[in-house]
C-alpha cells in the first residue's frame, strides 16, 4: 500500500499529567490484561499464519547446502572483505570531506531512514550504513547457495527479512535519532505516551499484532464510509444485496452486479464521497448491485466455495431480475471476488446460461502460478496447521489473515507504526485504508481450506475440469465474456503478471490495464486526484514482459477507460429504477446489517 498516514505530533502536555495519564491507561488497561491472560486458556487465541516447522525447514536446508558447499562460504567472507573494506575507505574519506557516507542507500520507497539525523550525524550514518551492507550481505549469501528451489529460497529470504527488519536500527531508542531527539526533548514523556499506547492496544486490540494503524474514531461504516445512499433489497446466509440510488434520470438498462473480496469488507469501494467507485459507477449511470458478505461464525463453518458462489452472484443474480425485471447484466469481482466471478462464468458457461454480458476483473487471480511473497504462508505444513485451527472454531480468524498481510510489508505495515506509537508517543492519525485494513473478516472453515488447497498449493482453476463446483466441473476456456481485466504494477498480494496470466485463459475478447501503485491505492484511483497513471496495450501478448514493453503509458485515473468500454455492453438506456420498485421490498438501508458483522436473518 503505498499511501502513507500523516503523523502528527502529541499536543504539548506537562510531565505530571504525562504520568498521571500513563499510571491510569497501565492500571486500567494491566487490569484487564490480567482477566484476560487468566480466561486465555478457555478462549482459543487466533493462529499465527506461520509454522514454526515451515518456516523452520528452510534454514535447516540453508544449513545442510553450505555444509556441502564450500566455495559458497568463500565467496560470501570474500565479499564481506569487500564491503568491510569499501565502509571504512568511505568512512575515512566522507571524514576528509565532511559528507555523509554512502556506500549504500536504502531501497526505494524505504522510509525508515527519512530523518535527516541518518546523514548528518556521524554516528547514525555509521549504523545506518552497516545496517544496510550487512542486511545486503545476508541476502546475496542466500542468492549464492546452489541446489535450493524457489519456494525454499524464497521463504528462507522472507522470514530472513522478518528477522532483518525486526532488528533494523530505526526500531530502538538509543539508535533512532529521531526518537532520541524527541526523548530528550519532551525528556522522556514520549515513552510514557508510547508505554499508554502500548497497554491499551494490547487490552483492546486483536491477534498478535494488536497497535492501531488509524484512529478509531474517526470513521465510521454509514456515516463517513460506506455512505452512498441504497437500501438492502435481499439477503441469505451469506450475503446482503444492496440496490444503490441512481443520481441519473435514464441509467444503462443492464444492472451492474458487483462481487467484492470476504477477505474484507465491501466498503472498500465506498470509502467517502472522494473516494467510491460505487458512487462514480452510479453517476455514469448503472443500477449497481453491490453482494455484501457476512463476518461468519462458527455456524457458518460448513460453508464451501460453491456454496458461496450459489448464495453470492448466483442468488445476487436471480434477485437482481426479480428488482428490476432485468435478466442480461454486466458484473465486477475485486481480488477473490474476481477468483469467484471468473468460476462462477466458467460455471454458467458449462450450463449454456448467458445471463452475464460483460465481467471486469480487479486485481484478481485465476492463475495461481506465482502468488509473489504470499507463497511463503502456501505449503501442507502451514496449512494443515490453519486447518486444524479452523476445524477446532469453524473459521479462520480474521486477525490471522490480518498478520499475514502486513509481513508482506513488515516495514511500512508494522515496524512504522512501532516506533510511532510506542517509541516517539504519537497518536495515530485518521487513515481510512488502514482503518478498512484493521476491520477484519473471517473465513468459514471448508471455503477456506478449499481455497488454499486448490487455487494456492495446487493451481487448478484453470485446469480444465481441475475443479467441480455444484456437480459441473468448469472450464475458464469455454468463457467467451468479453472482460476487462484491471491490476497495478505494485501488488503484492496479486501480482500483475499472474493476473495477466489468468486473463489469457478465457477465450473471449480481454482488455487488459496495469495502473500504478498497489493491491489497494492502484484500484481506487478517483479520477480527479490525477494520481499514478496506467498502462495500456490493446495487443495481447502471450507473456507480460512482451505485453508491458509494449504497453504506452497514460496519465491520470484508469477508470475513465473502464467507463468508456463497458459503456458498448450497457444494453441501451432505460428510466432509473429505484429499490422496492420491483419484486423484492427494501430490508432496510445500505450499508446494512452484515458489514457491522450483525445478522438480521430470524
Amino acid at each position: 500500500m503505498s499511501e502513507k498516514p500523516i503523523k502528527t505530533e502529541h499536543p504539548e502536555e506537562s510531565e505530571l499529567n504525562v504520568v498521571r495519564n500513563t499510571v491510569l491507561k497501565v492500571s486500567v488497561h494491566g487490569g484487564n490484561l490480567l482477566k484476560r491472560s487468566l480466561m486465555r486458556r478457555l478462549r482459543p487465541s487466533p493462529p499465527s499464519p506461520v509454522s514454526i516447522k515451515s518456516m523452520a525447514k528452510p534454514f535447516v536446508s540453508l544449513t545442510g547446502k553450505l555444509a556441502t558447499q564450500p566455495d559458497t562460504v568463500i565467496l560470501a567472507q570474500m565479499r564481506l572483505i569487500r564491503d568491510s573494506t569499501r565502509f571504512w575507505s568511505g568512512l575515512v574519506s566522507s571524514s576528509i570531506r565532511n559528507k555523509p557516507l554512502a556506500v549504500i542507500e536504502p531501497e526505494q520507497g524505504d522510509a525508515r531512514f527519512r530523518d535527516q539525523g541518518w546523514d548528518e550525524i556521524l554516528a547514525f550514518n555509521v549504523i545506518k550504513q552497516a545496517y544496510l551492507l550487512s542486511n545486503r550481505w545476508i541476502m546475496d549469501t542466500i542468492d549464492d547457495v546452489r541446489g535450493m528451489d524457489k519456494h525454499t529460497r524464497r521463504k528462507l529470504r522472507f522470514f530472513t527479512g522478518q528477522m532483518t527488519d525486526a532488528l533494523a536500527p530505526s526500531n530502538f531508542i538509543l539508535s533512532n535519532p529521531e526518537v532520541l531527539r524527541t526523548t530528550i526533548r519532551t525528556r522522556g514523556t514520549n515513552l510514557l505516551r508510547g508505554l499508554g499506547n502500548l497497554m491499551r492496544d494490547l487490552d483492546q486490540g486483536h491477534g498478535p499484532l494488536p497497535f492501531r494503524m488509524s484512529d478509531p474514531d474517526a470513521f465510521t461504516v454509514g456515516g463517513n464510509l460506506a455512505n452512498t445512499p441504497g437500501d438492502v433489497v435481499f439477503q441469505n446466509e451469506l450475503m446482503q444485496l444492496i440496490q444503490y440510488k441512481p443520481t441519473t434520470d435514464a441509467v444503462h438498462r443492464r444492472p451492474l452486479l458487483v462481487v467484492p473480496p470476504w477477505i474484507n469488507k465491501y466498503y472498500i469501494l465506498d470509502l467517502g464521497e472522494k473516494k467510491s467507485f460505487i458512487r462514480y459507477w452510479v453517476e455514469h449511470g448503472h443500477t449497481v448491485f453491490v453482494i455484501s458478505w457476512i463476518n461468519p461464525g462458527a455456524a457458518l463453518a460448513h460453508k464451501s466455495f460453491e456454496d458461496y458462489m450459489l448464495e453470492g452472484p448466483i442468488a445476487a443474480m436471480d434477485a437482481i431480475e426479480r428488482a428490476t425485471g432485468e435478466r442480461e447484466l454486466n458484473t465486477v469481482g475485486y481480488c477473490i471476488g474476481g477468483t469467484l466471478l471468473g468460476c462462477t462464468l466458467a460455471w454458467l458457461a458449462a450450463r449454456d446460461d448467458d445471463r452475464i454480458k460483460s465481467a471486469t476483473f480487479l486485481n484478481s487471480l485465476l492463475d495461481f502460478s506465482d502468488v509473489g511473497d504470499l507463497e511463503v504462508f502456501i505449503d501442507e505444513d502451514a496449512i494443515s496447521k490453519l486447518e486444524k485451527a479452523m476445524n477446532k472454531q469453524g473459521y479462520l480468524d480474521g486477525a490471522s489473515m490480518a498478520t499475514a498481510f502486513n509481513m508482506l510489508r513488515a516495514n511500512s505495515l508494522i515496524w512504522s507504526f512501532f516506533v510511532n506509537n510506542y517509541l516517539l508517543g504519537r497518536d495515530t492519525a485518521p487513515f481510512d485504508l488502514l482503518y478498512w485494513n484493521a476491520d477484519a473478516t473471517r473465513m468459514p472453515a471448508a471455503m477456506h481450506s478449499f481455497y488454499l488447497r486448490n487455487m494456492y498449493m495446487q493451481n487448478r482453476v484453470r485446469e480444465p475440469g481441475g475443479i467441480e463446483l455444484a456437480g459441473t466441473p468448469i472450464d475458464l476456456g469455454k468463457v467467451k465474456v468479453p472482460s476487462y481485466f484491471a491490476s497495478a504494477i505494485e501488488d503484492h498480494i496479486a501480482p500483475w503478471t499472474s493476473s495477466y496470466k489468468g486473463s489469457r485463459c478465457f477465450a473471449g475478447p480481454v482488455r487488459f490495464i496495469l495502473g500504478g501503485s498497489g493491491h489497494i491505492a492502484g484500484i481506487i484511483n478517483p479520477p480527479d486526484r490525477k494520481k499514478y497513471g496506467y498502462r495500456l496495450n490493446e495487443d495481447n501478448s502471450p507473456t507480460p514482459d512482451a505485453w508491458l514493453t509494449g504497453a504506452k503509458q497514460f496519465e491520470g485515473s484508469w477508470w475513465p477507460d473502464w467507463a468508456a468500454w463497458i459503456e458498448q455492453f450497457g444494453g441501451g438506456e432505460v428510466k432509473a429504477r429505484t429499490a422496492g420498485e420491483g419484486e423484492l421490498p427494501v430490508i432496510e438501508p445500505a450499508p446494512g446489517a452484515y458489514v457491522q458483522g450483525q445478522s438480521t436473518l430470524d
